[in-house]
């Protein structure tokens, strides 16, 4: 394919924002109309993207552009996809075409800067999916992070501007440690290039360097996922954010910090890994903690936003297992089992990127509509809904059992390769994660869908509320659909995840 379709999708946001900049502020309806227009260009372009990328080979990166940039420093517009991050530039394009039509209906003050913002987020996770330069993937990061911020802070609920300064700061101090690494690495490599600094492996005979540059990356990553005990800003900003941001801040933003994992951190530095997952097993110790106390928060919660949000927490967790059962075989792949192992836990972690941001986006929408409805998110207001309103307990009984695993619904396939392949590898950390497995059914069933739907509430509440509208139900459905028919039939998305994990495993 010729056409340059991988700018055209990373810069068609752009193209939305300067021509919302010409339409006046008071025609809103315009602004609404060619809002969620781009971004249903965008996923018509990303769903295009994704089936070349099956059909040229999703081991190698495809529909490759590179150009000189800034010649006298080795820095280059160079973009790329493969099958890890194809399904995941559809997943930010699905999610932000549901969030603009979402905001279509509930957004009514600065609707035009909203768009502005929201379409601009969309560039910024992009660009970071699709950079192959890491000055590039740097780039891209920054501009992510000042929309979700401010999307926090102006249009936000009662503590927006503490909870968008505390997401800042976090994630701001996270991407300064991103910058030195990268100039560690490039020092040592002598090139900004991705995939050639990852295939030179820096520092391989200097852990001590290696060891730095390491954990720019990783604590920068860890923030953004976010991972026990760097999660602080997790719970604030998803709950203080208006709906459709909290949508695209779980969804999308949350996955830049597993994909950093996967296609910086690992194959950058296998060797300074697998001594934080074997030697010192801090990483997978960190991934457990998580699951456990994760739940745990969960379970303690009383506001629905924010008990899904906290379930970001133990989703999350699962990633980091998956990429630490992996680096643990760094070393040991000659035998056709291990390789076997490590894949399936790379397969795990990127599945549960996808899946999660399916979930957790329904989810989002799902207490957004509840809280529109009663003007509370406290889950003492609800109860007894299963009758009145069964469409939303339909809806959000497969968004909450994609959470916790179940046959049949997407989040089941993710949770099972991490284990498969944890098990080999990491044994005791395996079984004891299952206990946060175990936590996660307790929250889900007792926290989640109990208080909502089977309690007994106040009868004059819910005789106020009404079901789904269609709108609404257009919003979700896509959701759904996905997170069932990719539990009844993972091949198509797991074939590109695999071909991709797989490539990255033999060059290690």
């Amino acid at each position: 394919m010729n056409f340059p379709i991988v700018s055209t999708i990373l810069f068609l946001p752009a193209v939305g924002v300067l021509l919302l900049l010409l339409v006046p502020g008071e025609d809103e309806t315009t602004i609404r109309r060619l809002g969620v227009a781009f971004a249903f260009l965008s996923l018509v372009l990303a769903t295009l993207i994704w089936v070349n990328v099956a059909q040229l080979g999703p081991e190698a990166m495809q529909l490759v552009e590179r150009y000189p940039w800034i010649a006298e420093f080795q820095i280059e517009y160079h973009v790329g996809v493969d099958g890890l991050s194809a399904p995941l530039v559809w997943l930010v394009a699905l999610l932000m075409t549901l969030a603009l039509f979402y905001a279509a209906r509930r957004v009514h003050e600065r609707v035009k800067e909203f768009y502005i913002l929201l379409l601009l987020l969309q560039a910024g996770m992009t660009g970071v999916l699709v950079a192959l330069d890491l000055i590039l993937f740097y780039a891209f990061w920054e501009l992510s992070l000042v929309p979700a911020f401010l999307l926090i802070a102006i249009w936000g609920g009662v503590r927006r501007e503490a909870a968008g300064l505390k997401f800042f700061l976090h994630v701001l101090a996270g991407s300064v440690l991103m910058l030195l690494a990268i100039l560690t690495v490039y020092f040592q490599t002598g090139t900004f290039a991705l995939l050639e600094a990852a295939a030179a492996r820096p520092f391989a005979a200097n852990f001590g360097w290696a060891n730095i540059a390491f954990w720019g990356f990783v604590l920068a990553f860890a923030i953004q996922l976010p991972i026990f005990p760097l999660h602080a800003w997790l719970p604030d900003a998803h709950t203080e954010a208006p709906t459709a941001a909290a949508v695209l801040l779980s969804g999308g933003l949350l996955k830049l910090g597993g994909y950093g994992l996967l296609r910086i951190a690992l194959p950058f530095f296998p060797q300074v890994f697998r001594h934080y997952v074997v030697n010192v097993p801090l990483l997978p110790i960190l991934a457990v903690l998580a699951l456990i106390y994760g739940a745990l928060l969960c379970l303690a919660q009383t506001d629905l936003k924010r008990l899904v949000a906290y379930s970001s927490l133990v989703q999350m967790a699962y990633v980091l297992l998956g990429v630490s059962a992996a680096a643990a075989a760094y070393g040991w792949l000659g035998e056709p089992e291990n390789v076997n192992a490590a894949a399936s836990a790379l397969n795990g972690a990127a599945w549960q990127l996808f899946a999660h941001g399916l979930s957790a986006g329904a989810l989002f929408f799902l207490a957004g509509m509840l809280h529109a409805r009663t003007g509370t998110g406290e889950l003492a207001a609800y109860g007894g809904l299963a009758q009145s309103l069964p469409h939303f307990y339909g809806l959000t009984l497969v968004a909450a059992l994609g959470l916790l695993g179940l046959p049949g619904v997407a989040g089941f396939w993710g949770i099972l390769f991490v284990f498969r392949g944890t098990v080999r590898f990491l044994p005791v950390i395996a079984y004891v994660g299952l206990l946060g497995l175990l936590l996660t059914a307790a929250f889900v069933l007792w926290k989640l869908i109990q208080p909502l739907f089977l309690l007994e509430g106040k009868a004059a509440e819910r005789e106020a509320l009404v079901d789904l509208r269609g709108w609404e139900k257009v919003v979700l459905w896509p959701l759904v659909l996905l997170l069932v028919g990719l539990g009844l039939y993972p091949g198509p998305l797991l074939a590109t995840f695999n071909a991709a994990l797989t490539a990255l495993l033999e060059a290690l």
